[in-house]
């Protein structure tokens, strides 16, 4: 019983507990990523030619930026990452970092050709 009750405790703080992750998508914003939401891939939708400065545009204009992964899941990015991300506004990324309770902190970040 004590080994089940062991099991229990750290299957429950497995499930809290930060992922780290090392991912592959693009820095979007919430304007276009929910509308698309949708959609199977990330690659579907998001067009490079224009991508970019469409994503600059929205998050002027008050849309958050976050980050979709290529099988195209929205995770917000957390309030030290804003920084972190201003120059890859519409880039595809690879991303380390952690993620808890569906937010991402970046430890590191580079862009990835499209």
């Amino acid at each position: 019983m004590k080994k089940l009750i062991a099991v229990l405790a750290l299957a429950t703080l497995a499930s809290v507990a930060p992922q780290a992750a090392s991912m592959t998508g693009y820095v979007s914003d919430t304007k276009c990523a929910t509308s698309a939401a949708g959609k199977g891939t990330a690659a579907e939708w998001i067009k490079p030619a224009v991508f970019e400065q469409c994503v600059k545009d929205c998050v002027k204009e008050g849309s958050e930026a976050v980050f979709v992964t290529e099988d195209n899941k929205i995770v917000k990015f957390d309030a030290a990452a804003r920084d972190k991300i201003k120059p890859f506004l519409g880039h595809k990324v690879n991303i380390s970092g952690t993620i808890k309770n569906g937010v991402l902190t970046i430890d590191s970040i580079a862009s990835v050709k499209m």
